[in-house]
């Protein structure tokens, strides 16, 4: 029972870290312009993993989309393909932890069961794992080009997608570990066998009765012989 119910627990929170990860790709503000040292601000430039954006001081935003994919930079290039990752692993995740749970009814014995789950946990990990160096590698770039003194362009600060992806990583990395001890959970509580003898007929039953009835009488007489005989 606790083991099923950790199960839950663990998809639960796995599938919430996975939906936070998912969302963090359409987030606009993966980094914002930082008003540090500035007096007067006339606009606010963000920017995402597919386009950089624009806001005046009305309010009106312009955005523009990357022209070109092999142009970007390659830091651009890997926080995509981590966080693509990020979200199939979690997909197909989701999936084998549906198989692998004990409240369902799919997924062949408990031992068989274990194994998916914990399948599920590994790739739950990974999932995390790539979500949070795409997250941190998109961070450390900001970062460094926030502290160095010679940069001079437009410097940047953490957005709120990235904070979003830190803690989508981190429910999926909880939720497969979680999964991954599971397995240890059903290998300490073993199934109890129950042996079938086949279904007992009537006439059996009449059978041992009579004979135990019988067997009764007997010891009964030959109680009362002894008894007789030693008065």
């Amino acid at each position: 029972m606790a083991s099923t119910a950790s199960e839950i627990v663990a998809f639960m929170v796995a599938i919430s870290g996975w939906v936070l990860v998912s969302s963090t790709l359409p987030t606009d503000y993966w980094k914002v312009s930082t008003i540090d040292g500035t007096v007067i601000t006339t606009a606010t430039y963000w920017a995402n993993l597919w386009k950089t954006c624009v806001t005046d001081s009305t309010g009106v935003s312009n955005c523009k989309d990357f022209p070109s994919m092999l142009a970007l930079d390659g830091y651009i290039q890997a926080c995509r393909g981590l966080m693509i990752a990020a979200v199939s692993l979690g997909f197909f995740a989701s999936i084998f932890a549906l198989f692998g749970m004990k409240c369902t009814k799919v997924g062949g014995s408990d031992k068989a069961k274990a194994k998916i789950a914990c399948l599920a946990g590994i790739v739950f990990i990974l999932s995390g794992l790539c979500s949070m160096t795409g997250c941190s590698l998109y961070a450390n770039k900001i970062t460094t080009e926030f502290f160095d003194p010679l940069y001079v362009e437009q410097k940047y600060e953490l957005g709120a997608a990235l904070f979003i992806g830190w803690a989508g990583a981190s429910l999926c990395i909880i939720g497969g570990v979680i999964f991954c001890f599971s397995i240890s959970d059903n290998s300490k509580t073993p199934r109890m066998a129950y042996a079938y003898n086949g279904p007992t007929s009537v006439l059996s039953s009449r059978t041992k009765y009579q004979s135990g009835e019988g067997d009764f009488k007997n010891t009964s007489s030959s109680k009362q012989f002894d008894k007789n005989a030693y008065v």
